[in-house]
C-alpha cells in the first residue's frame, strides 16, 4: 500500500487524494492553512451570510466527468453569474454584448448592425500576440479603453501589451443580449457551500488531514513513496532559478445592513478606484437572509501568490522549473501554482484527475 503525501488541500490536492484513496493508497494532506479547500473556502460569517473569503469562486464547465465527479460530493444550486462593468455613469454587462453598445452608445442596433459596429472600429492585427491585439482586433480601441486597458493595469499591474495574448482571450465578445459571463454547459454552485463539499471529499479511511503544517519548512521529516505538491514550484525548488512572477489580492470584506448592495453578483470597476471589482455573496449563494455581505478585491504585487503572470519571459523562467520537475521520479506538480497555469477551478480539477491516473498508472507497473 504506496503512501502518498499531498502538499495543499484545495482542488488539485483534495482530487487526487479521494482518487488515490478510494484505489488503496495511504494519503496525507498537509495544508499550512487552518482549514482545508485552499482559496475556495467558504465559511458563514458572523451575520450568518456564506462568504468566500478568498474572493469569488463560481464553478463553471464544459466538462461532464468534472461534473459528474464532483456530484459524488454535493447537490447543487443553478446559477449562471453575470457581471456589469461600471463605465462613467453607467452599469453595462460584461462581456461587451448588443446591450452594452446599445447602452454606452444609445443606439438600438440589431445583432447584424453590432457586428458591422464591431467590423468598423476593429483593428485588424497580422499576428495576435499580446492581450492588446486580441482586444483591439476584436472591440476596437475606445472600448478597449473604457473596459479593458484600466482594469487590466490594476489586476495584473501591466499594461494590455505586456500581456500574453491568452489573458484577454478568456473574455468573449457577443452581438446578441446574451448577459451571461460564462455560457458552459454546467454551470451551478455547490448548495451547502464548498467546504461541505470538501469535507465529503476528504471523508475517505484512506486519508489524514494535518493542518497548520508548513511542508517546505520541514520537508526532510516527512516520509513517502510519492509526493503531490500543488504549491508554487519555484518555491519547491529553493528560487534556484529565481523567482517566478505572481500576482496577489488583498479582500476588504464589508456587512451592510441592507437587502442588497449592488444589481448583480460582481461589479467590475475598470477605471474607477483601487479595487478592480464588488462581490455580493447572497446572489451566489441564494440565502434568504437579513443583511448582505460584499467584498472588494486589491490587486496587489506582495501577499501569497494567487494568479501566474501570463507573459513571454514568465513562461521561460517556468520551463527552467518544467525541466527540473520532470526529473524527479517520485513527485507530482499538479495545480495552477504548481503548473504556473491561469487555470480556472475545473481546469484545476482536470488536472488533478490526470495526475491521479498518472500515480495509479506508475505504481500499477
Amino acid at each position: 500500500m504506496k503512501k502518498v503525501l499531498i502538499v495543499g488541500a484545495g482542488f488539485a490536492g483534495a482530487v487526487t487524494a479521494r482518487i488515490l484513496a478510494e484505489h488503496g493508497y495511504i494519503v496525507t494532506i498537509v495544508d499550512k492553512r487552518n482549514h482545508i479547500g485552499g482559496n475556495a473556502h467558504d465559511f458563514y460569517d458572523e451575520h450568518g451570510v456564506l462568504i468566500h473569503p478568498y474572493g469569488p469562486h463560481i464553478f463553471h464547465t464544459n466538462g461532464k466527468r468534472i461534473f459528474e465527479f464532483l456530484s459524488r460530493f454535493t447537490t447543487w444550486r443553478f446559477y449562471e453569474h453575470r457581471v456589469l462593468g461600471k463605465v462613467g455613469e453607467q452599469l453595462l454587462p460584461i462581456p461587451i454584448n448588443r446591450t452594452t453598445i446599445n447602452k454606452l452608445y444609445n443606439k438600438n442596433y440589431t445583432e447584424d448592425e453590432v457586428k458591422t459596429h464591431f467590423y468598423g472600429v476593429t483593428l485588424e492585427k497580422e499576428t495576435i500576440k499580446t492581450s492588446e491585439d486580441v482586444v483591439l482586433s476584436s472591440v476596437g480601441k475606445d472600448l478597449c479603453e473604457k473596459f479593458f486597458r484600466g482594469y487590466t493595469k490594476k489586476q495584473w499591474g501591466l499594461d494590455l501589451s505586456e500581456l500574453s495574448a491568452g489573458v484577454a482571450a478568456r473574455i468573449p465578445t457577443r452581438t446578441n443580449d446574451d448577459d451571461r459571463y460564462f455560457t458552459d454547459t454546467y454551470q451551478f454552485m455547490p448548495a451547502d457551500g464548498y467546504n461541505k463539499l470538501f469535507e465529503k471529499m476528504l471523508s475517505h479511511d484512506n486519508i489524514t488531514i494535518k493542518l497548520n503544517e508548513d511542508f517546505l519548512s520541514n520537508r526532510n521529516s516527512y516520509q513517502y513513496d510519492h509526493l503531490v505538491y500543488t504549491g508554487p514550484i519555484d518555491a519547491y525548488f529553493d528560487f534556484k532559478h529565481g523567482h517566478l512572477a505572481y500576482r496577489s489580492l488583498r479582500f476588504e470584506h464589508e456587512h451592510l445592513e441592507k437587502d442588497t448592495y449592488q444589481p448583480t453578483g460582481t461589479v467590475n470597476f475598470p477605471n474607477d478606484y483601487d479595487y478592480t471589482r464588488i462581490t455580493e455573496f447572497k446572489y451566489l449563494t441564494g440565502q434568504n437572509i437579513n443583511g448582505t455581505s460584499i467584498v472588494k478585491e486589491y490587486p496587489t504585487s506582495e501577499g501569497d501568490p494567487y494568479y501566474p503572470i501570463p507573459r513571454e519571459e514568465n513562461e521561460k523562467q517556468y520551463q527552467l522549473y518544467k525541466t527540473e520537475s520532470v526529473n524527479l521520479d517520485n513527485v507530482t506538480f499538479v495545480g495552477r501554482l504548481a503548473q504556473y497555469r491561469y487555470y480556472n477551478m475545473d481546469q484545476v480539477i482536470g488536472a488533478a484527475i490526470t495526475a491521479a491516473e498518472e500515480i495509479k498508472e506508475k505504481y500499477a507497473q
